[in-house]
């Protein structure tokens, strides 16, 4: 029987989202914060970028690393002491705006490092919370509430430096990452996993050998650092005011949302992987299609259309994970997803910059796309492979079969949630 949004509406679940809120705004905050914090200082722009390139940095390494050590029984000890780590990163930021820039990047690498196995260990937790039936639908809510954060954090983040002290988005994003410690024990201690548990050695084998679904995670996000970087300088080369960039990303944002709600009503037909490869060249068709299109309005429906099917390629991704992972490694592979977008929206990111110093914004963007959609097709035929590897002797076959098995259950809970 299918499970509708209202009866995610528990108070374990929505306990889940006020403590999510608390540890993921902080995350969302940080780019636009460590800028401001810094802009009056000689030279405060570049440094600025720079403590949000180290902070950024500081998330794609301990995400991997510290999400591999996540013990499905106990992870809550391990994401507490991040978090309280990152709330210290935050709230040092924010207390010595003036100090040296190796102190200050000290500071934004822990803040960004320390915490980053918490949304990995949150999503399983989510997914542990709720029948098997519904998962679609947690992680399409987990998905709607991810951007509403990311589209409420630049406007909190420039009010508050603006309107009080550059240095109070900092003290803020401390302060909630450090409620979001306390409110870990109004959640389940762990997530239950099955006969499919490993050892940590077969568990890192296994995370490797879904660098598919990695690969294709980081080229959506590159679509969307393209979007959001080049966008301003878009604007300016076809002669529309600089003030509608925000406007238009507004309306990303808000379409993808709804983009998840909808992907979250019911089951889609075609495999996980194949529904993932086909949004994401959408959303590369709409992205190319605001490179080309000379119109506000016309770049807007493209951004809404490409919003609208962003989210739902990010949700197949990660419910193709729970089909090549075993329920003891979830947690570590959505930590390495994570590392693997941000890697993606950083190296894009740098990228940008470059092409913007030698070609149109325009040219920009298609080169891009055309990198994204290698990057898309890479990851494809890299599924296809990896579901086709025969079992192996030893130790790796013993992974093998738990990763065959976990398959077995997963086609059994897409038959069940082809109903939803």
């Amino acid at each position: 029987m299918a499970m509708s949004y209202r009866e995610l509406a528990t108070r374990p679940v929505l306990t889940w989202c006020a403590v999510v809120v608390a540890a993921r705004m902080p995350v969302a905050m940080a780019p636009l914060a460590l800028v401001f914090v810094v802009r009056e200082r000689p030279g405060g722009y570049t440094l600025g970028a720079v403590l949000a390139a180290v902070y950024v940095i500081g998330e794609v390494i301990g995400a991997p690393l510290l999400g591999t050590r996540l013990r499905p029984d106990r992870p809550r000890p391990h994401v507490a002491v991040g978090l309280a780590a990152g709330a210290a990163g935050f709230t040092g930021l924010g207390l010595l705006p003036g100090a040296h820039p190796v102190v200050l990047g000290a500071f934004a690498f822990l803040a960004g490092f320390a915490p980053a196995s918490a949304p990995g260990a949150t999503r399983a937790l989510l997914t542990g919370m709720v029948p098997e039936r519904a998962v679609a639908q947690a992680l399409s809510l987990e998905s709607m509430l991810t951007f509403i954060i990311w589209a409420a954090a630049p406007a909190i983040a420039t009010g508050l430096a603006l309107g009080t002290a550059p240095y109070v988005p900092l003290l803020l994003a401390g302060a909630l990452m450090a409620v979001s410690v306390a409110g870990l024990w109004a959640l389940p201690a762990g997530w239950q996993t099955g006969p499919d548990d490993l050892d940590g050695q077969s568990t890192v084998r296994l995370i490797a050998r879904a660098w598919p679904v990695y690969v294709t995670g980081a080229a959506s996000l590159s679509l969307l650092a393209l979007t959001e970087l080049i966008l301003p300088a878009l604007l300016e080369q076809r002669s529309i005011g600089i003030g509608w960039a925000g406007p238009l990303l507004a309306g990303f944002s808000i379409a993808s949302a709804v983009g998840a709600f909808v992907y979250g009503l019911r089951g889609w037909p075609g495999r996980l992987p194949t529904q993932s490869l086909v949004l994401l060249l959408g959303v590369s068709a709409g992205v190319t299609l605001v490179a080309v299109l000379p119109g506000t309005v016309a770049m807007g429906a493209a951004l809404v259309a490409a919003g609208l099917l962003q989210a739902p390629s990010s949700l197949a991704r990660n419910l193709t994970l729970r089909e090549v992972l075993p329920s003891s490694a979830l947690a570590a592979g959505y930590s390495v997803m994570y590392a693997a977008v941000g890697a993606g929206y950083a190296a894009t990111g740098s990228l940008a910059g470059a092409l913007l110093r030698v070609v149109a914004p325009s040219t920009a963007i298609m080169v891009g796309v055309g990198l994204t959609v290698l990057l898309a097709l890479i990851g494809a035929v890299g599924e296809r492979r990896m579901s086709r590897l025969p079992d192996a002797s030893g130790e790796a076959g013993a992974a093998a079969k738990g990763f065959a098995a976990e398959g077995a259950a997963v086609d059994r809970r897409r038959d069940t949630e082809r109903s939803l």
